[in-house]
């Protein structure tokens, strides 16, 4: 595998598999988060995700291994369906909360979760994959209680391999690759 300009050099990157939003629905999201998400550091439009699974610093050989994980997934991805549910604030992110509805976004996550793990670059969190999207970031929770944003039904087309790069103004994330949901 030829690796990606932004890789060259590197021994470990920071990666993530993640589902990416249609344009309007990350307009939405943009305008909604500039009217309600006062007192954190709003995550940039280009930011905005579904992660799937969070891989943290892999090393960069295993980078073949992730993205063919990922493309299988992908490929034997139902049509996801996803619809705003609620606003959430743990200690360091405000989210929005999606449904799923007939968790096709579900079943991709526990496909590329099985995956992932028989190629021993990852390893499932104890806790259920929640579809989210963060939309602030923050060091006390601000208790926002927005609205949610008329978002309507979000149809994710694609799902990518993310690299990301931690900066004093945050985290920079430039898609490795990405695959077209249902092949």
């Amino acid at each position: 595998m030829t690796l990606p300009a932004s890789l060259e050099g590197r021994e470990r990157a920071r990666l993530f598999c993640a589902l990416r939003l249609p344009d309007a629905a990350v307009d939405v999201l943009s305008e909604w988060q500039a009217g309600h998400m006062e007192g954190g550091r709003v995550v940039p439009r280009e930011h905005l995700h579904l992660t799937l699974a969070f891989l943290g610093h892999r090393p960069v050989g295993e980078l073949a291994a992730i993205t063919g994980a990922l493309r299988e997934a992908a490929s034997a991805a139902r049509p996801i369906r996803l619809l705003p549910e609620r606003y959430r604030e743990t200690r360091s992110v405000g989210m929005l909360v999606l449904t799923d509805v007939g968790d096709a976004a579900t079943s991709l996550a526990e496909d590329l979760f099985g995956r992932l793990e028989r190629e021993g670059v990852y390893e499932r969190e104890r806790r259920a994959w929640l579809p989210h999207v963060t939309v602030v970031r923050f060091r006390r929770p601000p208790r926002l209680r927005p609205p949610l944003p008329d978002l309507g039904e979000v149809m994710p087309s694609d799902a990518a391999v993310f690299l990301s790069r931690l900066r004093p103004s945050g985290a920079e994330y430039v898609v490795v690759e990405s695959f077209a949901l249902g092949g």
